[in-house]
């Protein structure tokens, strides 16, 4: 256990080994942290996956006999958080699980147990003895239960998924890692987890607005306790929440034989001499979660196929995918690419780009087989669009 404030620890279980996510990867591993109040009614807020499950008992019980634990507080259903609360619940059957009301349902349809449970709305609040808890509902934030705990007493949020990274660290508080790491990873969390839900976000930070917050606690990473930590990631979320972007530009592209690629790489040079922010990734060498960490950031997204049987190659189309259903808005797109003897291919590239939420910067550039000279001269227009719209 780790103590964090007054009688409030920390109990979680580091991931070392944890390098994919549901797609997402993660090269620095994970945490699960849950966390334990010793107050007159003891209570376990979260807890970890199922295969870390003894550590975290082994760190309850340097605090308290675990059969002692009067409330298990599930913020969020999902297995990563809730994986152990039936294993815990063997030492403390009576115990109550406090959830929201799709809390309950989640739990119910994931364990097929009809456990204890106390449901609670926002604004309700749990009396533990000196402390009282309030919950705060953010429904998909980011999936339909998930909800903040608040310890009044403490100014400690505990949101579970919300202001999280992937990060296994033996360090627990964001300052004491790197706070620039921290943001990094947070930025990819964020992309590849809460993007979608830029309107809940703002309806939750709306909510929280008025509470007194010195901690964030949040389930995976690093702990925010600085104050111009704090501030900072409040902030950031606040912009990611309304898709504000910066004035910069992300050209993503596979390749067959290099001649996409050529193309990629005079758009980046073009836009490089504009001064203009621009990176550039293929997909062959770089996960698309990682790119995906960049797009949020980006004005203008830039992607770029080959075809291959009437058809864009695999790995575009699988980010493509993966890109639908994040939807970063407010963006503008471009699609370019090399064909043989038939161009119908680019229509899913430009229609995947307009259904991820994007405006096209105009037609596509699509070159037939090696391009020359004049066909890549002629990206100097679309560049010309690209400045454009920075300036505005």
């Amino acid at each position: 256990m780790f103590k964090i404030a007054e009688n409030i620890y920390w109990t979680g279980y580091i991931d070392w080994n944890l390098r994919n996510f549901h797609g997402y990867s993660t090269p620095s591993g994970s945490s699960y942290n849950a966390y334990f109040i010793l107050d007159e009614q003891p209570t376990l807020i979260d807890t970890v996956k199922h295969y870390g499950y003894d550590e975290m008992l082994s760190r309850v019980k340097e605090i308290i006999d675990p059969s002692k634990i009067k409330y298990i507080i599930s913020n969020h259903t999902e297995m990563d958080h809730s994986g152990s609360i039936g294993k815990i619940l063997k030492f403390c059957p009576n115990a109550q699980i406090v959830c929201s009301a799709k809390g309950q349902e989640g739990l119910k349809r994931h364990f097929k147990e009809n456990w204890n449970f106390k449901v609670v709305n926002s604004g309700d609040t749990l009396n533990i003895g000196k402390r009282s808890l309030k919950f705060f509902l953010m429904p998909m934030v980011h999936w339909p239960d998930s909800m903040a705990t608040y310890s009044e007493n403490d100014s400690i949020l505990f949101p579970n998924d919300a202001f999280g990274q992937h990060v296994a660290s033996c360090e627990r508080f964001a300052e004491e890692f790197g706070v620039d790491v921290v943001i990094k990873e947070a930025t990819k969390y964020y992309a590849n987890i809460v993007m979608p839900y830029g309107g809940q976000v703002i309806k939750a930070l709306e909510a929280l607005k008025n509470i007194k917050i010195d901690m964030i606690c949040p389930s995976h990473g690093l702990i925010w306790r600085r104050k111009e930590d704090l501030e900072k990631i409040v902030a950031l979320y606040k912009k990611w929440a309304n898709y504000e972007s910066d004035k910069s530009v992300i050209i993503v592209y596979d390749t067959m034989w290099h001649s996409t690629e050529k193309m990629a790489q005079v758009l980046y040079e073009l836009i490089d001499k504009e001064n203009i922010a621009v990176k550039l990734y293929n997909l062959q060498n770089t996960h698309i979660s990682d790119i995906i960490a960049e797009i949020i950031c980006a004005k203008v997204v830039m992607a770029g196929s080959p075809i291959l049987n009437n058809k864009i190659l695999p790995n575009m189309g699988a980010f493509l995918t993966y890109l639908k259903g994040l939807k970063p808005k407010n963006r503008y797109g471009f699609t370019f690419g090399s064909y043989g003897w038939a161009k119908a291919g680019f229509k899913e590239l430009e229609d995947s780009l307009k259904e991820a939420g994007m405006e096209l910067l105009g037609e596509g550039r699509y070159v037939n087989y090696v391009p020359e000279g004049t066909e890549l001269d002629n990206l100097k227009d679309v560049v010309a669009k690209v400045k454009n719209i920075m300036a505005t």
